[in-house]
């Protein structure tokens, strides 16, 4: 009987180690401004949202990418979701989600989604996942399944999704959202176009830029929203130059965010 192998999901050295611009693991850390270092803590209703994730099989971007403000979300019961798996299939050094070959999807996840949002009580809700560059949709029949699950749970829950850019196969995920549209499309840029091949290998930054605005095409009601950000190396003027590129692309919000460095083999901040 034939058996499935097993990779190893790769993390920090080992997941940056076949990029052609590397990280340089030898260079100082800059020292954290006293304004952005965060007490952490082990409360109790940040151990009861984890055991009531674990219990789902669902996990939090919070988790996945070491998120230093992991402890002020999961007090305050918010949470954005991570589908999909826990498995990257791509390698971008700024991030600390592990690189390999992702599991199958589990078609119970929607449910558990569904069913998690609403024993939190929660008002609002971010769904993200990990890259899935080996499915067919690229991932996007799997959202559109966690959409329809919340919306039946519990139909008064706005839901935001961040998506991957869906490498090569734009079109055929953009049709899967034409009957389940969420309340907000978010697909962040993370940085500018100059750094693409340094920050995130693999993407195409006027890629980007046209999912968010075909999507606006299709959904003119629905709002669009990217994300940056600051502290890889780009310049005042480039970051305005983006700004530019998301309103001529209908891009409705813009969150822009400190960059820090999950470990000393991911890219510096600079």
């Amino acid at each position: 009987m034939l058996q499935e192998l097993e990779i190893k999901a790769l993390k920090g050295e080992s997941k940056i180690s076949r990029l052609k611009i590397k990280p340089d693991s030898k260079r100082k850390p800059l020292k954290k401004p006293e304004w952005i270092r965060i007490r952490l803590t082990n409360s109790s209703k940040v151990n009861e949202l984890k055991k009531t994730l674990r219990s789902q099989d669902l996990f939090t971007v919070c988790e996945e990418a070491q998120c230093p403000n992991l402890s002020e979300c999961f007090n305050h019961g918010t949470a954005t979701f991570m589908i999909m798996g826990q498995i990257c299939t791509r390698r971008c050094p700024f991030c600390d989600v592990a690189h390999g070959k992702p599991k199958s999807l589990d078609k119970n996840e929607p449910s558990h989604l569904a069913d998690t949002i609403s024993k939190m009580s929660l008002k609002y809700v971010v769904i993200t996942s990990v890259d899935r560059d080996d499915l067919r949709d690229g991932g996007a029949g799997h959202f559109k399944e966690c959409i329809d699950s919340i919306r039946i749970k519990t139909p008064k829950v706005k839901i935001e999704i961040l998506t991957p850019d869906f490498r090569g196969r734009v079109q055929k995920a953009l049709e899967t959202f034409n009957d389940s549209p969420p309340d907000v499309f978010n697909h962040n840029l993370e940085t500018v176009p100059s750094l693409y091949p340094k920050v995130r290998p693999g993407s195409d930054y006027k890629q980007s830029l046209n999912l968010l605005k075909s999507f606006k095409e299709r959904h003119i009601k629905v709002i669009t929203k990217s994300g940056l950000m600051l502290g890889v190396g780009e310049t005042k003027k480039q970051v305005i130059d983006v700004l530019k590129d998301l309103r001529s692309h209908d891009v409705d919000m813009l969150t822009l965010g400190q960059y820090l460095q999950p470990s000393k083999h991911h890219l510096a901040v600079e």
